[in-house]
C-alpha cells in the first residue's frame, strides 16, 4: 500500500505525523506523492480559520487529483467539526485526537473489513513488519533530518483566544521512561536530533504519578548525550521556562540553543484580556537572562495583532518593546474569531484593514530583527547538522548555513559562519 500524510499546524502534529508515518512503514507499506497514494491522512489544525480553509482545500484537491485514494483525517479541526470533515469528498474516515494514537489500528481494521475490494490480510495489506516487507524511520525518510517527540499532549490553560483545550482536552503526558525509550530508538535509527515538543510543553509531567516537571526530563535525556544527540525545546510557554530550565539548556552542550517563548502582546491590558498569566516586566526579565547566559542564542516568538479591543496605543506598545528587544524572529499572527473561545464574544473587533496592516508592520519588524541577529552571528564558531544534500547546515541557534565543501546527509560538522550573501549565511 502507498500512503501520503499531509500535516498541518504545529510540531505537536508534525511528531504525530511521524509516528503515523513509522508506524506504516513498520507494517509495509510506501511513502508516496498524494496523486499516486491508496490512503492519503490529512492531520489538520484548527488554530485559525484559514488552518480550517487549507484543510478543506488539500482534501478536495487530494479526492479530485486521485478519486481511488482513502482519505482520513484526523487532527484539531476533525475534533472540532467532524461532520463538516466527514462530509468533505473522498473522506472515509473521521479519527479525532482522543483516537489519534490508535489511528494506524483503527485504520487497519476499517480496511479489513472494507468491502469492494475485496479484503486482503493484514501481510498482503502491509507487509510483515519486522520482516522483510518492514521498514523502519529513518533520517532522510519523507525529507526529515530531525526527530520530532511529542513528549506530552492537551492543554488546561485558559487562553481566550485559544480553541485546542477544547480539540486536544486535558494534558496527558508521556512517562519518562518510554521518552528514554523512544529517544534511544531515535538515535539507534540515526537520527542527531530530536526536537522535543508538546501541545503544553511546559506542563510536561505535572499529571503524572510520581509528580515531576519538564526540568526532570531535560535532565534525564540529555545524560551522557552530549556527543550523539542534540535535543532542540521546541515552543515554550514563558511562565514554564523557570531558572532551572534555563539553566540546564545553557549548561549542557546536548542542548541547541534555541528558544521560542510566545509573547502574544506586549501591552499588559491586552494580556490580562487574553488571559495570559504574565506581564511584559516578566517576560522582558525571562528574555533578558537567557540572552546574557546564552549570547548567541536563537529566541522566537509568537504575536497576535487585532486582538478584540486592541487600541492604537496598544499596538505602540508592542512596536516599541519588540523594535528595542532581542528576540530573533517573530511568528505573526492576524486575530481570527474561533467559535467557542472567550475572545470570540469580545467587544472592540479590530477591522479586518487595521489587522492587516498592523501585521505587516510587525512582519518588518521581525525581518529587522532577523537580519539583525543573523549578521551579528558572521565570525562565530558552531557545530552544525547537514541537511538535504549536504550542501546546507543547520546550527543549534538555527542558522542555516551554505556550505562549500559538501559532506553527506545527517553528519555532524564544525562550522565558521563567514558571510552573508543576497541574504543567504554562508559557511566556512
Amino acid at each position: 500500500m502507498n500512503y501520503a500524510i499531509v500535516t498541518f499546524g504545529c510540531r505537536v502534529n508534525q511528531a504525530d505525523s511521524l509516528t503515523f508515518e513509522a508506524e506504516l512503514l513498520a507494517n509495509g507499506c510506501h511513502p508516496s506523492s498524494t496523486i499516486r497514494a491508496d490512503l492519503v491522512i490529512v492531520n489538520t489544525c484548527s488554530v485559525t480559520a484559514s488552518a480550517d480553509q487549507g484543510a478543506r482545500q488539500t482534501i478536495r484537491r487530494v479526492a479530485r487529483q486521485n478519486p481511488g485514494a482513502r482519505i482520513v483525517v484526523t487532527g484539531c479541526y476533525a475534533s472540532r467539526r467532524p461532520d463538516e470533515v466527514g462530509s468533505l469528498p473522498g473522506v472515509e474516515c473521521v479519527v479525532p485526537n482522543a483516537s489519534k494514537d490508535q489511528l494506524v489500528s483503527l485504520l487497519d481494521l476499517r480496511v479489513a473489513t472494507h468491502a469492494d475490494p475485496p479484503a486482503l490480510t493484514t501481510a498482503d495489506r502491509f507487509g510483515e513488519g519486522d520482516g522483510s516487507c518492514g521498514a523502519r524511520l529513518e533520517p532522510g525518510v519523507a525529507g526529515r533530518t530531525a526527530f520530532t517527540l511529542r513528549v506530552q499532549t492537551g492543554c488546561a490553560e485558559p487562553c481566550a483566544y485559544c480553541i485546542i483545550p477544547t480539540t486536544r482536552g486535558e494534558p496527558r503526558s508521556a512517562s519518562l521512561q518510554m521518552l528514554v525509550r523512544d529517544v534511544d530508538r531515535a538515535a539507534a535509527a540515526g537520527f542527531k536530533e530530536i526536537v522535543l515538543t508538546g501541545v503544553h510543553l511546559g506542563s510536561y509531567g505535572r499529571d503524572l504519578i510520581p509528580r515531576v516537571g519538564l526540568a526532570d526530563l531535560l535532565s534525564e535525556l540529555s545524560k551522557g548525550r552530549a556527543d550523539s544527540v542534540r535535543f532542540r525545546v521546541s515552543s515554550l510557554e514563558p511562565m514554564d521556562c523557570s531558572a532551572e530550565v534555563v539553566s540546564l539548556i545553557a549548561e549542557r552542550p546536548s542542548f541547541a540553543s534555541h528558544f521560542h517563548l510566545p509573547l502574544q502582546h506586549a501591552s499588559d491590558r491586552v494580556l490580562a484580556a487574553m488571559r495570559r498569566p504574565y506581564t511584559l516586566l516578566q517576560y522582558d526579565a525571562l528574555v533578558t537572562e537567557i540572552r546574557k547566559r546564552m549570547p548567541h542564542a536563537a529566541i522566537g516568538s509568537d504575536v497576535i495583532v487585532g486582538f478584540p479591543g486592541e487600541t492604537d496605543r496598544d499596538f505602540e506598545v508592542l512596536v516599541e518593546y519588540l523594535e528595542r528587544s532581542s528576540l530573533t524572529h517573530l511568528h505573526v499572527f492576524p486575530y481570527s474569531d474561533r467559535p467557542g473561545t472567550a475572545a470570540s464574544s469580545l467587544p472592540g473587533k479590530v477591522s479586518g484593514e487595521i489587522v492587516r496592516r498592523r501585521a505587516q508592520r510587525i512582519r518588518q519588524i521581525s525581518d529587522t530583527l532577523s537580519h539583525r541577529f543573523r549578521t551579528g552571528q558572521v565570525g562565530s564558531h558552531h557545530r552544525a547538522l547537514t541537511l538535504d544534500d549536504g550542501s546546507t547546515v543547520v546550527t543549534g541557534n538555527y542558522l542555516k548555513l551554505g556550505i562549500a565543501q559538501r559532506a553527506g546527509r545527517n553528519e555532524w560538522v564544525n562550522v565558521r559562519v563567514a558571510s552573508e550573501l543576497h541574504g543567504e549565511l554562508l559557511a566556512s
